[in-house]
């Protein structure tokens, strides 16, 4: 119920919250919850699988975005209702972790509520179905743990097809190998070999995107790819067998941190004195000459006069390039990033095949390529329109997540729903030696995985229950792979068909789901502040009447 401030305690008026706060309690607080989360599900439900609906969003300025990438969409919304901004944390925390399965996640998360609201209307306690939904999470990772199939890390085609897999609701699927092949190439170029494992980082591959030519011109560059030009029109465009210096500091005479004035009575002290500052610039150029330089990336800036000493020494030069970047030309070069032009020795180079500056479109770009054994690469995007490209890149994203996934935890278990249905029969099955009301929770959260694989065949225009039904006598026959072939509106072994997901995705996915739902279903009492008197950008209020009420979640 929506209580109404202030309160009256034994005939009493206390005044315990702010004019205009409302408090909300008991089973109408969950209701608006569980309804404001069901909403955010529902937005994203329609977009899960290969043959998903996209979502067309447009932003305040105007700009359009149109996919139907679960983490973009939600991230993309502008959600106001503090619940459903919790389930768009459950996207971003499934993208942040494994990179893929962010529509799954929430349309788990949404499932597991819809469920909750049932067993409390029947006067189920949240408490039980909170305890009920943990336990049974519990089993749910220990069933996928089983049923996961243990791959070589590096095995390229067991990559590709779950590369291959991430990218089939996209609209590029034409372009799936293409980019699966990119993207399994880059990821085992900057992996690392551990005790552990493999350990990768898809931080280390930078992205440039560049409208023009075809997304089948994407290509991969074992270096990197600076998006500037050389900053002097006299240095050389093309360097052959380069010696790279990489610096942290400017060449240029630096400005004293207090005010000084000089007193210059002729012009011979005027002429010493541009002559003692040019000489100056010279030594520095001298200093990167002398470490055996012929290539130099500088983080800062460098004087008109520096530029023009490198260019006579023929040093191919690029400055202000980012933080980042330095970072990984280190990783790409070899290079130790130099911050006092002292210190700077050939010890610090590192070397490249070819640098060179190319003209991409209308802007002029840097290559750093032939480097050995990089350890950050760079994936030059290419399309027809920006759209096309955004869509690209959204693709190349999954595509790199899932296989940094498999290298880094090489296990995969097939898609399709199979996971979800064999995991919910085995839940059934063990719900039987569960006794009390925690057994109907566990049997709740059994539906909601079913639920997700439901919500698959409804976007391939199939019958969700006729799939459903086909897919539990499938399994109750011991065929633990059975799922939906979508492209064929039938149920059959996905193994045989090569669609494979990571394992970390779906446990990943199961994780998120039910902390979000426990953490919602927890609260039963929401208190919203009112404004303070006089605080601006508050609505007018009505004549002669209270401030109008609005909809939290817009």
């Amino acid at each position: 119920m929506t209580e109404a401030v202030p309160a009256t305690i034994g005939g009493q008026q206390v005044l315990i919250l702010r004019e205009g706060s409302q408090r909300t309690v008991g089973k109408e607080a969950q209701r608006s919850n569980i309804s404001a989360a069901k909403i955010v599900a529902d937005v994203v439900r329609s977009s899960l699988g290969p043959k998903g609906m996209d979502k067309m969003l447009v932003e305040s300025f105007g700009d359009i975005i149109i996919t139907n990438d679960g983490a973009v969409i939600l991230k993309t919304m502008d959600i106001q209702h503090p619940i459903a901004k919790m389930m768009v944390e459950v996207a971003k925390a499934q993208d942040d972790e494994v990179g893929d399965g962010t529509t799954t996640a929430v349309v788990l998360a949404g499932e597991l509520l819809t469920k909750a609201e049932e067993m409390i209307d029947k006067e189920i306690h949240p408490t039980v179905i909170i305890d009920g939904y943990q336990k049974a999470s519990e089993k749910a990772l220990d069933l996928i743990k089983q049923l996961a199939i243990k791959v070589q890390p590096t095995d390229k085609q067991m990559l590709k097809h779950v590369a291959v897999v991430s990218q089939s609701g996209k609209s590029l699927r034409e372009y799936s190998d293409h980019i699966a092949n990119l993207s399994i190439d880059a990821v085992l170029q900057i992996a690392e070999k551990t005790e552990e494992g493999f350990k990768a980082d898809v931080d280390d591959i930078k992205i440039e995107k560049k409208t023009g030519q075809s997304t089948n011109d994407t290509t991969l560059i074992k270096g990197i790819v600076l998006d500037k030009e050389v900053v002097h029109s006299g240095m050389p465009k093309r360097v052959e067998n380069a010696k790279i210096a990489l610096l942290n500091c400017a060449l240029e005479i630096e400005k004293t941190e207090f005010d000084a004035k000089i007193n210059i009575t002729e012009p011979e002290q005027m002429k010493m004195f541009l002559d003692e500052e040019e000489k100056m610039l010279k030594d520095m150029v001298e200093k990167v000459a002398k470490a055996g330089a012929n290539v130099l990336i500088c983080q800062k800036g460098i004087d008109d006069i520096a530029q023009h000493f490198l260019a006579k020494k023929s040093i191919l030069t690029v400055r202000r390039a980012s933080e980042k970047d330095m970072e990984k030309l280190a990783k790409a070069t070899g290079a130790k990033l130099a911050t006092n032009l002292d210190d700077l020795s050939s010890q610090h180079l590192g070397s490249a095949q070819l640098v060179e500056e190319k003209k991409i479109a209308d802007d002029k770009m840097t290559f750093i390529e032939g480097c050995k054994d990089p350890k950050a690469v760079t994936i030059l995007i290419r399309g027809g329109t920006e759209r096309m490209i955004d869509e690209t890149e959204r693709s190349i994203h999954d595509s790199l997540c899932v296989v940094r996934d498999v290298v880094r935890d090489p296990r995969v278990v097939a898609g399709g729903g199979a996971v979800e249905i064999e995991v919910a029969s085995n839940l059934r099955r063990w719900a039987q030696g569960l006794s009390g009301r925690e057994q109907l929770a566990v049997l709740a959260f059994a539906e909601a995985m079913e639920g997700v694989t439901m919500a698959l065949a409804e976007n391939a225009g199939l019958d969700p229950i006729d799939m459903l039904a086909d897919l539990r006598s499938h399994h109750d026959k011991g065929e633990k792979w059975a799922g939906i072939d979508i492209f064929e509106g039938k149920v059959t072994d996905l193994s045989k068909l090569n669609i494979y997901e990571p394992v970390v995705v779906k446990e990943q996915a199961v994780k998120s789901a039910t902390e979000a739902a426990t953490m919602i279903l927890k609260i039963d009492d929401v208190i919203a502040a009112g404004k303070p008197s006089g605080a601006p950008g508050g609505p007018p209020k009505p004549p002669g009447g209270e401030e109008e009420s609005s909809s939290e979640f817009e």
